[in-house]
């Protein structure tokens, strides 16, 4: 699988794993320590949604351009409001032309005494990705390969924080290289919060990740936790468009299952392709 994100930026992949985040990060915040966020795959940061890149695949208008026209309860309508918020102020017109990819959602959460690392080796990506954090004081960008990065930035010296890996996906053995980085990662942090992104369209390739977290959480001193949350926006079919997607969520705050047992059912009709979605959230075992 290539998963070359301006294709795919503002999808319900990203809106998924987007909501979670900020949920996370604004979870940070209610400490007054610092925390750090360490983007390893990190992208161009802003995509132009009337690129052709953008139009040719036209995902953001089943992802994004619903969920922002959608009516949430109350309760949806302030866990999301963080991240919305992000996506409104790249679109102060009103009118859905850009969005922020992960680097800019966790950017836009950052209090003065937080910091981002966010890690691109794909030339064009990196350029544009320094170009929209140029003078940012908060904010690093990183030439150096994500696998690389991941053991090499972690404990960040606050020892606080969250670690988003977000790979392309475009090797075959992504799901084991995946493995392996978290595994040499966590086991020099494994106090820190992980979110893992994938895409589910092997099941075995799937629990096999999960349960290998999984097992690694729960081995560790004090043993950690592991979430998985899973969201199919149609059937996925073999050889077709990604349709499902997952997150593996290491050492999740106390909060976030409650949280997304409240968000994920009323993303299901919005986000679905024709019909409603379906999703998914278990802790996995090891």
């Amino acid at each position: 699988m290539n998963y070359r994100h301006a294709f795919h930026a503002g999808n319900f992949a990203d809106v998924i794993k987007h909501i979670v985040l900020a949920r996370i990060l604004t979870y940070l915040q209610d400490k007054p320590g610092a925390f750090r966020v360490i983007d390893t795959h990190a992208g161009a940061g802003l995509y132009d949604l009337e690129s052709d890149e953008a139009r040719r695949g036209g995902e953001w208008l089943t992802g994004i351009a619903r969920l922002m026209q959608a009516r949430l309860s109350n309760e949806t309508a302030a866990l999301t409001k963080p991240y919305l918020d992000i996506v409104r102020a790249f679109n102060p017109k009103g009118e859905l032309k850009a969005y922020p990819g992960s680097p800019l959602i966790a950017r836009g959460l950052l209090r003065p005494q937080d910091r981002l690392v966010a890690c691109e080796l794909e030339p064009k990506a990196r350029k544009a990705l320094i170009d929209v954090l140029r003078r940012d004081e908060q904010a690093r960008v990183v030439d150096l390969d994500g696998w690389v990065a991941l053991p090499a930035f972690v404990p960040p010296k606050e020892r606080r924080g969250l670690v988003l890996i977000d790979p392309p996906f475009e090797a075959k053995n992504e799901f084991e290289r995946l493995g392996e980085a978290f595994s040499e990662a966590f086991a020099k942090w494994p106090t820190g919060i992980y979110v893992i992104w994938y895409p589910a369209k092997s099941r075995r390739a799937t629990d096999a990740l999960a349960q290998l977290v999984a097992r690694l959480a729960a081995a560790a001193k004090p043993p950690g936790k592991c979430l998985r949350l899973e969201f199919s926006a149609a059937p996925q079919l073999d050889g077709a468009a990604l349709t499902s997607t997952g997150l593996l969520i290491v050492n999740p705050p106390y909060t976030l299952h409650g949280e997304l047992k409240t968000i994920l059912p009323e993303l299901e009709m919005p986000l679905g392709q024709g019909g409603a979605a379906r999703f998914r959230l278990e802790v996995p075992r090891p």
